[in-house]
C-alpha cells in the first residue's frame, strides 16, 4: 500500500438527520459542533443544565433553536438525533426518555456510557427493546493514526501481530462532576486506549491492572496513574500506561506529556503518536519485509483527533439510520468495552489479573 491507498478521514455518506445537542461543555462546544460544522451535519436545536450555557453555544454555531431543558430538548418533533453530552450518572435518564419518543430515531451517548456495567447492559437491551439505534461515542477509533494502522494491519503487512503498547504521559482535564465519583483514569482516559486495543485486536482474554494515586489529582480517587496488561486470544500481548502526573506544571518547567504507540508484527512494525496532548496531528510510520522493503514509510494528513474525529462518529450514526444497519459504535461492542473496564477494577481491587469469562454481560432480566 502507498499514501494514496490509506482513509485517514471518513467519507461522509450520509447527513441529512437533524441533530437536537444536549450540552453546551467543552467537547460539545469544540469537538461535535466544529466537528459538524465541517462535515455539514443539521444542528436544529441544543440545550443544557442552564439555558444561557446553551444560549451562548447556540450563537456561536449558528444553531436555531435554544430549549430550556434537555428533556424539552428531546421532546421537539424536529429533532431526530439526540446527541449527548452529559454526565454518566445523569446520561441513562435522558436515553431512557429518548427511546420513548416516537421520533427520535437514534442516540448518540458519551462514554462512560453509565456509572456501571449493569446500567449499561439495561440501556442497551432496553434499546433494543425500543426498536432504536444507540451508539456511544468511542472516538479514539476515528484517530486518523488508529484508522491507518488497522488499514496496515488489515492488508497483512505487518503479519501477524505480536505485541502492542500505547505510552501516554499526559495530564487530562478532569471535568468538574468527575469529584463525585470514585473511578478515575480506568474509566474516563484508559477507556479510549482500552477500546482501541479491543477495535485492532478483538475481545482480550485477561487483564492485569495496576495503579497509584496521582500527587495532582485533589479530589479522593481510587486510580491516578494506571498500567494495564492484556492478552489476547491470537497471543497479542499489550500494554496501555495511562501516567496522568506526567510531571510537574508549573511556570519554568517545559514538560514533555506525548502519547506514543507502537505495534510489533512478524513482518513489520508502526509506531506513532496521538496529536491530543499537544493540539497537533496524530503521526504514523511502518516498516515492513512484504510491502517497503523494509524501508519505513510515514504517510501524511492535516485533520486531527479533536475534533475531526467526531465527524466519522455522527457520519457513522447517521449512516446507520438510513441503511438500517447496526452501528460501527454500537451499544452492545461498548458493553464489552465498559466489561473490560469493570474487569480492570477488579484486578485494582483484588490484585489479580481477572479473566473477561468472570465478568457477565448477559441480559440482567
Amino acid at each position: 500500500m502507498t499514501s494514496k491507498d490509506f482513509e485517514p478521514d471518513v467519507k461522509v455518506r450520509t447527513r441529512e438527520y437533524k441533530i437536537g445537542c444536549v450540552g453546551a461543555g467543552m467537547i460539545m462546544a469544540e469537538c461535535h459542533l466544529a466537528a459538524y460544522k465541517d462535515a455539514g451535519f443539521p444542528v436544529v436545536a441544543i440545550a443544557s443544565r442552564t439555558k444561557a450555557s446553551a444560549e451562548k453555544v447556540a450563537k456561536r454555531w449558528e444553531i436555531p433553536t435554544v430549549h430550556d431543558t434537555p428533556e424539552q430538548l428531546i421532546e421537539d418533533e424536529n429533532v431526530e438525533i439526540i446527541d449527548l453530552a452529559f454526565p454518566p450518572d445523569q446520561q441513562p435518564a435522558l436515553i431512557r426518555h429518548a427511546l420513548k419518543q416516537k421520533h427520535i430515531k437514534a442516540v448518540l451517548a458519551q462514554k462512560p456510557l453509565a456509572l456501571s456495567l449493569k446500567d449499561a447492559i439495561e440501556l442497551r437491551d432496553e434499546a433494543a427493546k425500543a426498536g432504536k439505534i444507540l451508539s456511544v461515542n468511542q472516538n479514539m477509533r476515528y484517530d486518523q493514526s488508529m484508522r491507518v494502522l488497522k488499514q496496515i494491519m488489515d492488508s497483512g503487512a505487518l503479519g501477524d501481530i505480536v505485541f502492542a503498547q500505547i505510552d501516554m504521559h499526559a495530564i487530562p482535564h478532569w471535568q468538574t462532576f468527575l469529584e463525585d465519583y470514585d473511578r478515575l483514569t480506568l474509566a474516563n482516559m484508559s477507556v479510549h486506549h482500552l477500546d482501541v486495543l479491543r477495535f485492532l485486536f478483538g475481545d482480550p482474554d485477561e487483564i492485569t491492572t495496576l495503579t497509584r494515586k496521582d500527587p495532582r489529582t485533589r479530589f479522593d480517587h481510587s486510580d491516578g496513574i494506571t498500567v494495564s496488561t492484556l492478552r489476547f486470544p491470537s497471543g497479542v500481548l499489550a500494554v496501555s500506561l495511562e501516567d496522568v502526573w506526567s510531571g510537574p506544571r508549573q511556570e519554568g518547567y517545559k514538560d514533555d506529556q506525548h502519547i506514543n504507540w507502537r505495534v510489533e508484527g512478524t513482518k513489520g512494525v508502526a509506531k506513532g503518536t496521538i496529536g491530543w496532548p499537544t493540539g497537533a496531528a496524530s503521526t504514523l510510520t511502518y516498516a515492513s519485509t512484504e510491502t517497503t522493503g523494509g524501508e519505513w514509510m510515514t504517510p501524511n494528513w492535516d485533520t486531527m483527533w479533536f475534533p475531526h474525529a467526531f465527524i466519522g462518529v455522527m457520519e457513522q450514526l447517521q449512516h446507520a439510520v438510513k441503511t438500517g444497519t447496526p452501528p460501527a459504535l454500537s451499544v452492545a461492542d461498548n458493553v464489552k468495552t465498559m466489561a473490560l473496564i469493570e474487569a480492570g477494577y477488579r484486578s485494582i481491587d483484588e490484585g489479580r489479573t481477572v479473566k473477561l469469562s468472570e465478568i457477565s454481560t448477559n441480559s440482567i432480566n
